[in-house]
């Protein structure tokens, strides 16, 4: 089951050898080639020296000589190899760089196709239409701005106050009735009030008492 309903892992992508891959490697195999041969010269070149010293101490001048032509002549192939290396570098170097050469211009059209199709979902006229529709709206924010921001003129201020004056009267009006009839009046005629005491009440009265 979880092999049918798991997620399959996405399968690696596989690096494509290309012409220019192949052809680097292969050159890089021959430089790899006239460098071990290289070696093999330099190794040739100082065992006939050794050898031709052994001989002139040997008195066999003739010999010696010999391979001091032989030696000589390794060392024209040796100058030949180093003139190869540096062809075959150069063109090692030629190719990588026609690659990345290719790669970029490659990048650089799809660049162009994505340019393309965003350049189709929207046309001239569309770009035409938001910016006349942006630039009125710019217009407009600005006249308010202007309007908002003047100094009112003697007739504008003559106007709102009289607006202010008319909307305070319609306030007014809209106010309830204050009852005509007046509230009664209170009278101390008819109010008796109580005899004040005269003694200090704070002071007791001894009672008395009869002697028999």
């Amino acid at each position: 089951m979880g092999a049918l309903f798991g997620k399959s892992k996405p399968k690696e992508e596989k690096h494509q050898i290309t012409e220019q891959d192949r052809a680097v490697l292969g050159l890089k195999q021959q430089r790899d080639k006239l460098q071990q041969y290289q070696k093999r010269i330099k190794i040739s070149l100082e065992q006939e020296r050794a050898f031709a010293k052994d001989l002139v101490k040997q008195k066999k001048v003739d010999k010696a000589k010999l391979l001091l032509k032989k030696k000589r002549y390794y060392e024209s192939l040796l100058e030949k190899t180093d003139g190869q290396l540096d062809g075959l570098e150069r063109m090692v170097n030629d190719v990588e760089f026609a690659k990345i050469q290719v790669q970029v211009v490659e990048r650089l059209k799809q660049g162009n196709e994505c340019l393309d199709r965003m350049h189709k979902m929207m046309s001239i006229e569309d770009v035409e239409r938001i910016m006349d529709e942006t630039q009125e709206a710019i217009e407009y924010q600005k006249q308010i701005d202007e309007l908002l921001g003047n100094t009112l003129t003697d007739e504008d201020e003559t106007a709102v106050l009289a607006e202010l004056e008319q909307i305070t009267q319609q306030e007014l009006q809209n106010l309830p009735d204050v009852p005509a009839a007046s509230l009664p009046a209170t009278t101390t005629e008819d109010v008796e009030l109580p005899d004040v005491p005269t003694e200090d009440p704070g002071v007791t009265k001894p009672c008395s008492i009869g002697i028999i």
